[in-house]
């Protein structure tokens, strides 16, 4: 067994505005611990599209989050993100496991916008197509330099990294892990970073539909700036309804038409395909999941509930990890990081 009794490890989400650091340990008769969590100060930049632009900011970030935080575990779980991921669904022949290696490998071809030499491979058996004559398979691709490139940037932090896995699967298994959701529910996962949205529409644990927007927590703090023209630090302080005299309301609902727009599609595309039924539930992650507005906008549209979710809702922690800081106002933060952890800390 990989992870013997109390032993924890990091799950490390490096995203375009901040290093998030989730230290989680299995317990003995069950569940699991936040031992420890660390939110960096902001990289200005050091990250665009889930590429490292300024290594030496990123690894220093890394380190000094650790240190300051006093966290000692070195073995890590990271993501990657961006462009030079793809994940797809398909659906190909019932096929034996030598031969489905094989002919995964051609559909692969066809379906990754990469030399397929260039790319790391994954891919997972769903189950049968509804024809029952063929089968569902998710393919994950990420460009191997990418993830290479990403672990030696881990190493030089001084840390080990034990699994490199996908943002979208991450915050999908911290939900799975903290929340029951109906069997054939329809998930619609909006992770709201700080200059990107991941979508991700999920059924029975499988992702149907994922995509990025050029979408995030900046782009509110943008219209607000433009809109009053005041500066991002005034602007900021509006959205955390700190300046009364600014009424943010239809700067948000204006930026928010953008992120319903292209959910509304993305649905459109599942029902005309028949893959899934209508949305039932949206949940929200990141720490753009707290711009004021956001979800009664999205529950409004969709006239479905919408919440901000939880990634610690069952997970244990001392309360004082957070200071004098509301947990429910942290949290969303750390949803990969949480995924991440959560995922091996349970690996056998």
């Amino acid at each position: 067994m990989l992870f013997a009794k109390k032993q924890s490890l990091i799950g490390l989400d490096i995203g375009s505005h901040t290093v998030k650091a989730v230290e989680i340990e299995a317990q003995p008769g069950g569940g699991h611990r936040l031992v420890n969590f660390g939110i960096s100060e902001p990289l200005h930049e050091a990250i665009v599209d889930g590429e490292i632009m300024d290594r030496q900011l990123v690894t220093d970030a890394i380190a000094n989050l650790l240190e300051t935080r006093g966290i000692k575990t070195r073995s890590v779980v990271a993501a990657v993100s961006g462009r030079a991921v793809i994940v797809k669904k398909i659906t190909m022949q019932n096929l034996n496991q030598d031969d489905a290696r094989q002919a995964i490998l051609w559909e692969a071809e066809q379906h990754v916008p990469y030399d397929i030499n260039d790319v790391s491979l994954d891919f997972e058996v769903l189950g049968p197509a509804a024809d029952g004559k063929q089968q569902q398979v998710l393919l994950v691709a990420a460009k191997k330099d990418m993830v290479l490139s990403f672990a030696d940037l881990i190493r030089e932090a001084g840390l080990t990294p034990v699994v490199i896995d996908v943002d979208s699967f991450a915050i999908q298994n911290a939900l799975s892990a903290n929340y029951d959701f109906a069997p054939g529910e329809v998930i619609a996962i909006l992770n709201v970073g700080s200059e990107i949205t991941n979508i991700n529409i999920v059924q029975n644990g499988v992702p149907y539909f994922t995509k990025d927007l050029q979408i995030g927590g900046a782009s509110f703090v943008d219209a607000v700036q433009r809109r009053y023209n005041v500066t991002r630090e005034v602007a900021a302080a509006a959205l955390a309804g700190q300046r009364a005299d600014l009424d943010v309301a239809p700067v948000v609902e204006q930026t928010c038409e953008s992120l319903a727009t292209a959910l509304e599609r993305a649905q459109a595309y599942l029902r005309t395909t028949g893959e899934t039924g209508p949305i039932a539930r949206i949940m929200l992650a990141g720490g753009g999941s707290l711009t004021p507005g956001l979800v009664p906008f999205l529950e409004t549209r969709f006239s479905v509930p919408t919440e901000i979710a939880n990634p610690l809702a069952r997970v244990q922690y001392d309360p004082a990890l957070f200071g004098d800081k509301d947990p429910s106002q942290v949290s969303p933060f750390l949803t990969v990081g949480v995924g991440l952890a959560l995922r091996k800390a349970g690996d056998k």
